[in-house]
């Protein structure tokens, strides 16, 4: 493949320019690690997804990418290319059931039309809670993110909850608008607690941060922390199961997004669905590129 195929699109949102911007390829066959990276890093956005045919016609194998790694599972890149693909292949109908197949686990998804953009909805799994920060190391997190003990929701634990990527969820009552990570090595403070990523939701007006583990680049709406922290407020009382549960994210980076999450409250099996604004497309040409 010398030219690879893309669509953006906005995800998390009805209007184009707003949301979570993302890249879509269509492959016609796997390619490389190194060229897909690079690739990624071309577009610049937060994640870009590469999509190819199985002989299903609804399920496509996928990898994602950020800037600077794979990524075993993300929620807006999955979102995103399930309604780029009803677009693409299936223009026809207002509503596709698709599967997306990734390295180590299938997402259901279904996709509808409506107006100028579609909705998908994932089933994301079920959240797993692997433990809680101890009290004796509440305050290295927070100082790593720029908060006070005193922004806390008190009785609420910063706990690490997957639903395929493990985040650390800290709930805090004020100061959402302070909160950046301002520690070298956070990865590896994540780390010790069993987590990969951070998340940071403001409890009583249900908005949400999150950033690369440099604190360099801020995510604009996160659908894999989406369903951890939907999870987390079922399960500590804040939340009613089996109710959708908005969450916003993006005001800091004039990108407003709403996600909308439902747990199951039995199973604790979660779904998080949004929004997709098309944006364009285009074509990569790589006749000249030395990773081909």
């Amino acid at each position: 493949m010398t030219v690879l195929d893309y669509r953006l699109v906005d995800v998390f949102t009805s209007q184009p320019l707003s949301g979570n911007s993302l890249t879509v390829f269509f492959l016609n066959r796997p390619l490389p690690d190194a060229l897909l990276q690079a690739v990624t890093r071309e577009m610049r956005h937060f994640e870009s997804i590469f999509l190819w045919e199985t002989p299903d016609p609804h399920c496509f194998r996928a990898r994602i990418f950020t800037m600077e790694e794979e990524l075993p599972f993300a929620g807006h890149p999955v979102i995103g290319a399930a309604c780029a693909l009803h677009a693409e292949r299936f223009a026809g109908t207002p509503e596709v059931a698709l599967r997306l197949q990734l390295a180590e686990r299938g997402v259901p998804l279904v996709s509808r039309r409506g107006g100028g953009h579609y909705s998908a909805e994932m089933e994301q799994g079920t959240a797993v809670f692997s433990g809680s920060v101890p009290r004796e190391g509440r305050d290295e997190v927070l100082a790593a993110l720029n908060l006070r003990p005193d922004d806390l929701v008190s009785e609420l634990p910063l706990e690490v909850v997957s639903t395929g990527l493990p985040y650390l969820i800290v709930p805090i009552r004020k100061n959402l608008a302070e909160a950046r990570i301002v520690a070298r090595d956070f990865d590896r403070l994540l780390a010790r607690f069993g987590a990969s990523f951070v998340y940071v939701i403001d409890v009583p007006t249900l908005e949400g941060r999150t950033w690369d583990n440099d604190g360099r680049v801020e995510d604009i709406a996160t659908g894999s922390a989406a369903g951890p922290a939907a999870a987390y407020l079922v399960r500590h009382g804040y939340a009613r199961p089996d109710l959708p549960l908005v969450l916003h994210q993006g005001r800091f980076l004039g990108r407003p997004s709403q996600l909308i999450a439902s747990v199951d409250g039995e199973h604790m099996s979660v779904r998080v669905r949004g929004d997709v604004a098309p944006v364009g497309g285009g074509t990569l040409d790589l006749r000249n590129s030395p990773l081909l």
